[in-house]
C-alpha cells in the first residue's frame, strides 16, 4: 500500500493503512492474524474472545465507508483499535507457546499449517476472481511479489498483498522469526526490555527514516530464499541455532530498513513484546515497569515521523487507539477466570478466517452492485447485514473445512516429529 492510500480514506479503493490492516493473526496467527483455539477452552477463551473483537473491529472499520460512512468514528482508529489488539493477543501467546513446547521445529510446523493452508486458499481464490475484479495495483507484476507472499514478509519488503489485510502477517512473521532466535539464544525472557528497546528504535526511526532504505525487487527475492532455507532448518533440525540467528537477523534489519513505515514496523513490534511481558507479569517474573515504559514510547513514537499528518497517527487519534485496545485487554485479562460469552469465542475460532476474507468480499460486493454511496440507507442497511451473515458463514466453512483439518494433520504429523526425535535422542533442551 502506497504512503498515499495510508493517508487518505477512499471507499472506492482501500482505507488508510491502519484501517486496512488487522491478524491474528494472527493476527492471527494468533492474530492473526488469529490462531484460534476451541470455542470456550477453558482459561485461554478470553484470548478468543478478543480476537473475535479485533476481527470484527477491522470488518467495521473496512465497511462502514462503503455501506454507512456516517457511523465511521474518527476520534480513534478502529482498524488500528483491532490490530493493536489481535498484536497483544499474539505477544501475549506465541512465546509462551514456544515455550511451553520446548521444540523449536513443533513450534513451526504448528504455524506453517496453521497460517499457510487458508492464506494460499485466498491468494487463489483472489487470482482467480481477477478476471471480473482485478488484482491490486500494489502487487507489483514481478516475481518479487510470488517470493514475498510466500514468505508472508509483505510489508517488510514493501510489497502489496493481494488481499490488502495481509499486511499485518508480515509483523506476526518478524515476531515468530525474532522470538525463535531468541529462544535459541537462550534471551527469550527478556520481553520487556525488548518492548523498551522497540519503542525507543520506534521514536528514532521517526525521526531520521521516512521511507525504506533497501529498495527494489531484491529483498522480497533475497527474504524470500533465506525464509524458505531456514525454515527448512528449524523444522528438519539441520543447522537449526546458525539458521535461527539468520532468520532473525533478517527480519531484523528488514523491519528497519524494509518496511512502508519504519517506525511503524518497531511500534508493532514493542507492542507485541509487551503482550509477552503482560504473559511474564502474569506469571509473576515480571513486573509492569517495562509495560508502561513502552506504551509511553509506543505513544511517542509517530509525534514528529513525516507521517505525522496522517489522520490516524496525531496524537489524539493514535493515543486514544492505544489506550482503548489496551484497556481492551486489559478487561480481557481481568475477566479471564469468568465465563466467556459462547458469541465471541465462537467469533475468535473463525477471526482468522473473518480477517483474510472479508475485504476480498466487501471488495466483490462493491464491483456487484455498483456505488455504494448511490443506494438508499434501507438498501445499504440490508446489503451491510447480508454481506456480515455471509461473511460470516463463509468463514465458518473455511475454518470447519480448511482450517481446522490443516490443524489437526500439523498436530499430528508434531507428534510424529516428537516421537522420531525423542527415539532418536535428539531430545531438544529448553534454553533457561
Amino acid at each position: 500500500m502506497t504512503a498515499t492510500e495510508r493517508e487518505t480514506p477512499r471507499p472506492d479503493a482501500t482505507p488508510p493503512h491502519a484501517a486496512d490492516r488487522p491478524a491474528q493473526s494472527s493476527v492471527q496467527s494468533s492474530a492473526q492474524g488469529p490462531a484460534g483455539r476451541p470455542a470456550g477452552a477453558g482459561r485461554l477463551a478470553w484470548l478468543d474472545a478478543l480476537r473475535g473483537i479485533g476481527a470484527m473491529a477491522v470488518v467495521a472499520e473496512h465497511a462502514l465507508p462503503w455501506v454507512m460512512p456516517s457511523l465511521r468514528p474518527y476520534w480513534f482508529n478502529l482498524g488500528m483499535y483491532g490490530v493493536l489488539v489481535f498484536f497483544l493477543v499474539s505477544g501475549y501467546i506465541i512465546p509462551a507457546s514456544l515455550e511451553k513446547r520446548g521444540d523449536v521445529g513443533a513450534f513451526w510446523i504448528s504455524r506453517v499449517f496453521r497460517l499457510y493452508p487458508l492464506y494460499l486458499l485466498v491468494i487463489v481464490f483472489v487470482l482467480v476472481m481477477a478476471v471480473w475484479v482485478p488484482v491490486r495495483q500494489e502487487v507489483p507484476r514481478h516475481p518479487s511479489a510470488v517470493a514475498a507472499h510466500l514468505s508472508m514478509l509483505l510489508d517488510v519488503v514493501h510489497i502489496g498483498a493481494v488481499a490488502d489485510p495481509m499486511w499485518t502477517l508480515s509483523y506476526e512473521m518478524v515476531f515468530y522469526l525474532l522470538v525463535t532466535a531468541l529462544f535459541a539464544g537462550g534471551m527469550h525472557r527478556r520481553s520487556g526490555m525488548l518492548a523498551i528497546v522497540f519503542g525507543v528504535v520506534a521514536v528514532a526511526a521517526g525521526l531520521v527514516l521516512s521511507a525504506p532504505l533497501l529498495p527494489g525487487h531484491w529483498p522480497a527475492v533475497a527474504a524470500g530464499v533465506v525464509f524458505v532455507a531456514g525454515l527448512v532448518c528449524l523444522i528438519t533440525g539441520r543447522f537449526r541455532t546458525v539458521a535461527a540467528y539468520a532468520l532473525g537477523l533478517m527480519a531484523l534489519v528488514l523491519l528497519l530498513f524494509g518496511s512502508f513505515v519504519p517506525w511503524f514496523g518497531a511500534a508493532i513490534l514493542a507492542v507485541m513484546f509487551t503482550g509477552t511481558a503482560l504473559y511474564r507479569w502474569e506469571r509473576g517474573t515480571a513486573g509492569l515497569g517495562p509495560v508502561v515504559a513502552a506504551a509511553v514510547l509506543v505513544a511517542a513514537a509517530p509525534v514528529w515521523s513525516a507521517q505525522a499528518g496522517w489522520w490516524w497517527v496525531q496524537p489524539d487519534v493514535w493515543i486514544t487507539t492505544i489506550v482503548l485496545a489496551g484497556v481492551t485487554f486489559a478487561i480481557g485479562m481481568a475477566l479471564r477466570g469468568r465465563r466467556v460469552p459462547g458469541v465471541l469465542t465462537w467469533l475468535g475460532l473463525i477471526s482468522y478466517s473473518v480477517y483474510l476474507l472479508h475485504h476480498p468480499l466487501l471488495k466483490y460486493l462493491n464491483a456487484l452492485v455498483g456505488d455504494l454511496k448511490s443506494v438508499t440507507d434501507t438498501g445499504r442497511a440490508a446489503l451491510a447485514l447480508g454481506y456480515l451473515a455471509g461473511m460470516l458463514t463463509l468463514s465458518w466453512l473455511t475454518y470447519r473445512f480448511v482450517e481446522s483439518p490443516a490443524q489437526r494433520l500439523g498436530r499430528r504429523i508434531t507428534r510424529r516429529s516428537s516421537s522420531s526425535s525423542h527415539a532418536s535422542g535428539r531430545d531438544i533442551p529448553v534454553p533457561g
